[in-house]
Order: structure tokens, then sequence, then C-alpha cells
């Protein structure tokens, strides 16, 4: 009997300590490539999404005027980023269709199908021009191939802020569809963050790759912004989102402040979980006026505790998160980039960062 209890106990504290076993991040490298490199014609800069599919590495470019993706090696040893290099670039080019002219492609993220070898691309439009944004697939070498049917509370563009609409997807882990999530609320959902706590919710959309529609949509929220104004912008949004176990993500949310030079981004990840509390919202179409749960969050990293390991103690503007390859330990590798925006506002940094993922 008394053998019992003690394997009784043994298996309470041993699912006990499992379960509060939490995702940790871990800071493993940076590397920076130097700023306007030639590349067939091309300037490498603007990388504002990322995908590791096939060994490979693609990116795609922010440049509304010359829409393209860039794929890459990255050799990764000694849990150390050794070198970049780029292959090749696709570019976005109508053939039967005028889906690329009659859109603005303002390219924010991408995934890669492993099998078909199609690019699914989501652009944020351009809200000032009465563009929506759109998602949508092209085959390996960039020519369109259909797009997908937008639910109707993002369909609005009354109610997108210009620069805040669609800035990140993530391959869903069932492999049948993937998510896709707004940088900032919709008018009709809540206050863009401010210095205070508000309700700042930003919608995450699954959509059904057979169904080419949103089936299931969720809210989370932003948080405040935490550090004192010096000039007139001030903003927090998602910039990439990446799900690594099933309704569990990474969220990057990227704080930018004019008035601090180079050192106006604050980026942190947070673990957000879909459970059984949370809200589907894809029929709401106001959360403001609506009762929901979010998704449940808590802080994971911050790139503030690390930024003496960084070149000039600077995280840049990180855009985009993906997988990379396994590391020695048997972890799995992240790599972020940053958009450097073509040094347009002044110098920035073609910033990749490795991360080792530690999940329960």
């Amino acid at each position: 009997m008394k053998k019992i209890y003690f394997l009784v106990l043994f298996a309470f504290l041993f699912l006990s300590c499992k379960e509060t076993t939490q995702t940790k991040l871990v800071f493993l490298d940076e590397y920076v490539l130097a700023d306007s490199i030639q590349f067939k014609n091309t300037i490498i800069g603007g990388l504002s999404g990322v995908d590791f599919a096939n060994n490979h590495y693609y990116f795609v470019v922010d440049d509304a005027e010359n829409p393209r993706i860039l794929s890459a090696n990255i050799t990764i040893s000694d849990n150390k980023i050794q070198a970049v290099k780029f292959k090749d670039v696709i570019f976005l080019a109508d053939t039967t269709t005028n889906f690329y002219q009659q859109n603005a492609l303002d390219l924010e993220s991408v995934f890669v199908d492993e099998i078909t070898h199609e690019f699914y691309l989501v652009s944020e439009g351009s809200i000032h021009t009465n563009k929506l944004p759109t998602i949508f697939k092209s085959d390996k070498n960039g020519r369109f191939l259909e797009e997908f049917q937008l639910p109707k509370n993002l369909s609005n563009i009354k109610s997108i802020k210009h620069n805040g609409a669609f800035e990140a997807s993530s391959k869903s882990i069932d492999k049948k569809g993937f998510w896709v999530a707004m940088e900032a609320p919709l008018t009709m959902d809540g206050e863009e963050p401010t210095f205070t706590k508000t309700s700042s919710p930003i919608r995450i959309t699954y959509f059904d790759k057979t169904l080419k529609k949103a089936t299931k949509q969720f809210a989370y929220q932003l948080e405040n912004i935490t550090k004192p104004a010096k000039g007139n912008i001030n903003l927090n949004g998602v910039t990439a989102i990446l799900e690594y176990q099933e309704n569990h993500f990474l969220i990057v949310e990227r704080t930018y402040q004019s008035g601090y030079g180079s050192y106006g981004n604050i980026v942190r990840i947070f673990d957000a979980t879909i459970d059984e509390s949370s809200t589907n919202i894809l029929e709401v179409n106001a959360l403001k006026t609506s009762e929901f749960i979010p998704l449940k969050k808590r802080l994971l990293f911050n790139f503030e505790d690390i930024k003496n390991q960084l070149t000039d103690k600077i995280i840049d503007n990180i855009e985009g998160i993906t997988f990379g390859p396994e590391l020695p330990n048997g972890n799995k590798s992240l790599l972020l980039i940053a958009d450097d925006n073509f040094q347009v506002y002044g110098k920035q940094l073609n910033q990749f960062i490795l991360l080792e993922l530690q999940a329960n």
C-alpha cells in the first residue's frame, strides 16, 4: 500500500512539473548585412517577411514599385549565423490576369508550400488609395494563381488604418490552412495603443486552404507603449506571428517612436494561446460594442534585455519570424529579420536574429 502511495505521489509531482514547464526563448546570435547590397539588378533591403522551406529561406521585399521574393541560403553552425548568401530573385509579374496591376502590392509576409513550391503572400494594400489588403497565391515563378476571400469584418476599407492592415502570417500546424494577423486595431474594434492601458485588440484570422476563405478568428490585445514620447510618432503593433504548437503562437509586437533615432524600436515576443474560453469573433463586426475573450498572453522575450549583445545596442525594425534548422541539442531555431526601409528614414540595419525555442 505504501508503495502504491509513493507511485501515485511521484506521478502527481511529475505531471505537476510537466504542466508548469513553460516555453522559453534564448538569444543565440545576431548577423548584420551591409546596407544597399546590389543583387541581380535589385537592392537587398526591405525584408518584411521570412519563411524557411526545403532548406532555403524566402523573403518578401517591401517595395510596392517592384514587389519581389528573395531566396537565400543561411549557414548556421555552432549556434551562430556564419553566412547569408542570396540565391535568386522572383518578381511578381502578371501574365494571364491583371491582379497585380489592380491591387497595391505592399508585401508584408510570405510562406511556402513545401510540396507544390507555391508562395502564399500577404499584402497590406494601400488604404489611402482605396486598395484593400489582399492574401493570394503565386507559383514558384511569381505568376498569380488565386486570391483568398476576406471575411466581412476585414473588407470594410473605412475601418482599416493605413499601414496598419495585414502584417503577419504563419503556416498552421495542421497544414490545412494558415493564420494572418492585423498590425493595428480596426476603428470599430478599439483604440491604438497609447501610454496607458487601452482596449487595443487586433484580429488574427485562420484561412482554410481548401475553402479559400476564413473559418475562424480571434482577438489579441496589444500592449501599451512604455517609453516616454520624444516625437510625434508613437506606435505599437503586431509585425510577425508563428504558430509553434497547435493554437500556441509566438507574436512579435514592435513599438516604434520617433525622436529616438536608431533606438526608436522596442521589440517584444509574447506567447499567446487560443483555448476553450477564447471567443471566435469571425461574425463580430465591432469589438467595441461586443463582449469577447482574447487570446491569453505572457511576455516571453524582450530585446531590451539583450541589447548589449547587439550591434550598437540597436534592435531594429523586426518584421519577420520563422523556424530554422534543428539545433545540435534537438531544439528548434528561430530566425527573425528586420526591414531596413531601404535607409529612407535614416540609418537602419539589415539585421538577422537567431533564437533558440525551448518548448515543453
